[in-house]
């Protein structure tokens, strides 16, 4: 009785653990799909775009200037942020169960330490890097035509400049990222003590857009 009554849950229960698992192990190790829920990277992406983040890539290499990629948030690694809280990081579970839609919609719920941010490479290890006040961007003191910025930072004679100029050199094993929207972007230019990203922290790469219809096409590194 035990045993067919175990044959029948299994039957009925089984084929939808096997999916989950298989999404589960997809999501991790392979693809996953994301959304953009802000403008830090406007004109390339718009808010609510819907995105394929591919994590094979980066088992085989490092990060490539111009890449878009996606990472784990800075209150999740950054020492300074990481001091500055009143509680313990959340556990990985934890993230992933306020990542629900439904849940993550609960005031008091989400920690930023469970965020994911997506910006793009404007530098690897090694690289000498400059960032004007501007948001315009010198690499190893050539200057960087970036087609994909069209909003940089104002500058207005006697007004206050929000953007932060930055000259230095990017450590091995790490990048600089940078949102497109040069002037409103909070990125590796306002980080606290260390600006720069750790490639063990990022998730993966943008490479598609699937949503909306209208302007499905891949996700330009130049």
């Amino acid at each position: 009785m035990k045993t067919s009554r175990l044959a029948a849950f299994w039957d009925y229960w089984g084929p939808v653990f096997v999916t989950f698992a298989l999404y589960a192990g997809i999501k991790s190790f392979i693809a996953e799909a994301r959304y953009i829920p802000s403008g830090s990277m406007l004109p390339t992406l718009q808010i609510n775009d819907r995105l394929v983040i591919e994590k094979l890539s980066y088992r085989t290499r490092s990060p490539k200037r111009g890449e878009v990629v996606v990472f784990n948030s800075p209150y999740s690694f950054n020492k300074i942020l990481i001091a500055k809280r009143l509680n313990p990081l959340p556990s990985t579970l934890k993230c992933v169960v306020v990542s629900f839609p439904l849940i993550n919609s609960l005031l008091g719920v989400v920690d930023p330490a469970c965020n994911a941010y997506i910006k793009r490479v404007v530098a690897v290890g090694g690289d000498s890097v400059f960032v004007n006040s501007e948001g315009k961007l010198f690499v190893n003191k050539e200057s960087i035509n970036e087609s994909y910025v069209s909003n940089f930072c104002p500058l207005l004679q006697g007004s206050f400049n929000s953007c932060r100029s930055i000259n230095t050199v990017v450590p091995p094993k790490h990048v600089l990222v940078l949102g497109d929207n040069r002037a409103n972007s909070w990125d590796g230019r306002f980080w606290p003590g260390n600006r720069f990203l750790p490639e063990k922290e990022i998730l993966g790469r943008a490479v598609w857009r699937f949503w909306p219809f209208t302007r499905i096409g891949n996700i330009s590194s130049n």
